[in-house]
């Protein structure tokens, strides 16, 4: 069975423990292991992370959030959706700031349209995929998977 680069998302040949792409460690599930789950946080104004409940984030947002599943050693950071328009990207005051190479300045937008949440590529060199597809827009539903550069964010709405 091929096994996904939970860094970068890359396809890896069966039996791989790291990936062929960014050299990731894959490793081997443990088929005894418990499910695991990632603690969610915030960044407060002094810098420090802050631990959070997830119920506790979305309700912020409005119904809804993005939480950091994998990519760039922020796992667990959520964004609460706030206002019509929010905006990710590489550029330092996009509502949800990604640093790195693989992502554009200005990657993607999400915007509200009554109830619903609409994801939109604004054109990005690499792409904007939600559950591995390529997307230009997308309309969201909960428990979608953002991919973002090496960055995957899952979509939470109640």
């Amino acid at each position: 069975m091929a096994r996904h680069c939970p860094e970068c998302g890359f396809t890896n040949a069966e039996g791989a423990n790291y990936c062929q792409r960014c050299g990731a460690f894959i490793g081997q599930p443990d088929p005894g292991a418990p499910e695991s789950s990632t603690a969610t946080y915030r960044i407060d104004e002094s810098g420090e992370l802050v631990p959070v409940e997830l119920d506790d984030v979305v309700a912020q947002g409005g119904g809804a959030a993005l939480v950091v599943r994998a990519g760039g050693g922020r796992v667990g950071e959520s964004f609460p959706l706030q206002g019509e328009r929010m905006t990710i990207g590489r550029r330092p005051d996009s509502d949800v700031f990604l640093d790195d190479v693989t992502v554009s300045r200005d990657h993607a937008l999400i915007v509200r349209r009554g109830d619903e949440y609409h994801l939109d590529d604004l054109g990005s060199l690499n792409g904007t995929y939600v559950n591995r597809r390529r997307i230009e827009s997308h309309h969201l539903a909960d428990g979608d998977e953002l991919q973002v550069g090496k960055y995957k964010l899952t979509f939470l709405s109640r």
